[in-house]
């Protein structure tokens, strides 16, 4: 089980060079196995042309102990850990510093359902966290990082919309399993530069930041009709779902 779960999750970050989802060393995948409890992800800074899944660290979801590997893992798994405890439905974890997606991040703005593709795999906006706090940047940064996704989700649901922007920093998308996880960050990327656009050419100006007690970001641009993006999302999801060959 666990050669596979190797296996897939290389695979998996060998997508993100593929997909033009990261440049250099910007971005890593994580996966893992429920039943043992062990998460697999990169090596920190690892050339992509270099990774085979036998130096894949191994991690202890419950501790973050690692098992395997004699590289370090990425500096971001404490983050992976902390998504896997926090949603126990996922498989898979994925972050990228990708263009367009790191743009609205950068922003602080949420991206808004405009249209089809968007409700297609995401129901409703993909929202932006709150910035972190200076006590938490100098306290334990990628546990509190991955703390304050989960808190973004509170009253969302991770698996309705599988992807979040980290303010200032960039997106992390999640899945059933690694490779599921990297399509949700190569759809937010898309999405995300359709948003953008969209934004531009129809509104004349850029989303603004949002702010606790403020209207989102994203109301700077009219929504698509709540019925069309219930009609392509519960289309392709859902025990109603009708897309594809079943």
């Amino acid at each position: 089980m666990l050669e596979h779960l190797k296996h897939d999750v290389c695979a998996a970050n060998l997508q993100l060079p593929a997909l033009g989802l990261v440049t250099f060393t910007w971005g890593n995948v994580s996966g893992i196995d429920r039943e043992s409890g062990l998460v697999a992800i990169k090596p920190s800074g690892v050339e992509y042309d270099g990774l085979t899944p036998g130096i894949l660290p191994v991690l202890r979801l419950e501790d973050g102990e690692q098992v395997s590997g004699d590289l370090k893992p990425s500096s971001d798994a404490l983050t992976h850990l902390e998504l896997y405890r926090s949603f126990p439905d996922i498989g898979g974890v994925a972050h990228t510093h990708s263009r367009w997606a790191t743009i609205f991040a950068q922003a602080h703005a949420a991206i808004p359902p405009l249209g089809t593709t968007h409700a297609d795999y995401f129901y409703g906006e993909v929202p932006c966290t709150r910035p972190l706090t200076d006590a938490e940047i100098s306290g334990d940064y990628e546990v509190e990082t991955g703390k304050v996704i989960a808190e973004t989700f509170d009253e969302i649901d991770p698996e309705s919309t599988p992807a979040t922007l980290v303010a200032g920093h960039g997106p992390f998308t999640w899945g059933k399993d690694a490779a599921q996880a990297v399509m949700s960050a190569a759809i937010l990327e898309e999405v995300a530069f359709m948003a953008w656009h969209t934004l531009v050419i129809g509104a004349g100006f850029a989303p603004t930041p949002s702010h606790p007690g403020e209207p989102s970001a994203s109301s700077a641009f009219q929504h698509m009709q709540q019925s069309l993006l219930d009609k392509h999302y519960l289309r392709k999801h859902g025990k109603d779902a009708y897309y594809g060959q079943g």
